[in-house]
């Protein structure tokens, strides 16, 4: 079993952690700005999850090792997110509208909450490839 209980519960300590680093981000300091980045993060693998399933029929992606237009597109969607998400914290900390703590704060948290989606869905997604 390829996502075991462990990294489950490790996956969830580390999601805690980097919301609470984005929380506190804005607690201290006093702006409640940096909370956007939470939002940004938690929407970016939505558009990869819609669109992941639109190129699966067999028959439209004749060609080999490509991906379909759909799927490109929900991958550039994500990235885009992906970036607002790591760039929104820096703009503001250099409009001087956060602190600069907050803004490392608040980037550190969003990339724990985007990477522990990622290795949930990897680690479900190599656990449902084991079953076929």
């Amino acid at each position: 079993m390829a996502a075991s209980i462990r990294t489950v519960v490790f996956l969830a300590m580390v999601l805690a952690v980097g919301f609470l680093m984005i929380i506190l981000s804005c607690v201290l300091y006093g702006n409640w700005l940096p909370l956007i980045v939470a939002l940004t993060f938690v929407l970016a693998p939505l558009p990869n999850a819609l669109f992941a399933h639109c190129g699966s029929d067999e028959f439209a992606g004749s060609y080999e090792g490509g991906s379909s237009g759909p799927v490109d597109l929900g991958r550039f969607i994500t990235a885009m997110i992906v970036t607002s998400g790591f760039a929104l914290p820096i703009v503001l900390a250099h409009a001087q509208v956060i602190h600069n703590a907050a803004c490392v704060m608040s980037i550190l948290g969003g990339g724990l909450v985007y990477g522990t989606i990622l290795a949930y869905s990897a680690a479900f997604r190599q656990e449902e490839s084991e079953f076929d």
